[in-house]
């Protein structure tokens, strides 16, 4: 950005709109948050199921997530947005977009379990085999500890993901971040002004979360031994 640009840049009407900016951050955060707890839920399950011997539970998990990784997420959200309802099924907007954020991110947490799944040592598992526990006790107490703890950086890089993805809501007029912009747009015909300051609080956001999968990644490989 040059001086003469700085220069025509209104800080005057940012300061104006900040409380609505500050509003869709939170709307942003608590979106972000219940979808990313609630992927996790799904993407747990689904890669239980995948995984499975049992086929009435493999193959479904398997539909599933493919369908989800094939297909965008606009059309996903504006399935349940509109395509719900003519089956008799209303959302609210929030609650739709929530519903979406969450079996998208669920979809790819699931792959990301399953490959840290992949990574535990078979010695673990045959010891709890030996040990008599069940299949899922042996996910629960050896599998699923050691499979999270090495798959905390991509999950938080999936959580990053999900808070950019969170964006598409304001398609269906969510009132996050994004929305806020093409408010004080169509209000203001101030486009750089309003797009910036939406990239200013992304840009905070993910460095937030950056930062704290960098640090995660550091305590994870680089262990002291005593």
């Amino acid at each position: 950005m040059d001086g003469n640009m700085l220069a025509d840049f209104n800080f005057r009407i940012i300061m104006e709109y900040l409380p609505l900016f500050l509003h869709g951050l939170g709307a942003t955060f608590l979106i972000s948050t219940a979808s990313i707890f609630l992927a996790l839920v799904v993407g747990v399950i689904a890669c239980a199921c995948r995984i499975s011997q049992i086929k009435y539970l493999k193959y479904p998990a398997i539909a599933y997530i493919e369908l989800i990784r094939s297909t965008p997420l606009l059309v996903q959200i504006y399935f349940f947005y509109f395509g719900l309802p003519t089956l008799g099924v209303r959302i609210p907007e929030i609650q739709t977009g929530i519903l979406a954020l969450m079996l998208n991110s669920g979809a790819y947490i699931a792959e990301i379990i399953r490959a840290g799944i992949s990574s535990v040592d078979e010695g673990h598992i045959e010891a709890g085999i030996s040990s008599g526990l069940n299949y899922v006790q042996r996910m629960r107490f050896i599998i699923l500890p050691q499979a999270l703890g090495a798959t905390i950086p991509p999950l938080l890089g999936q959580a990053i993901v999900l808070v950019k993805d969170s964006a598409l809501l304001s398609l269906i007029s969510v009132a996050e971040l994004t929305r806020c912009g093409q408010v004080l747009t169509s209000e203001r015909f101030m486009p750089t002004e309003a797009f910036l300051t939406v990239a200013f609080f992304y840009m905070c956001i993910y460095f937030v979360l950056k930062s704290l999968a960098d640090w995660s990644q550091k305590k994870l490989i680089f262990r002291e031994v005593y």
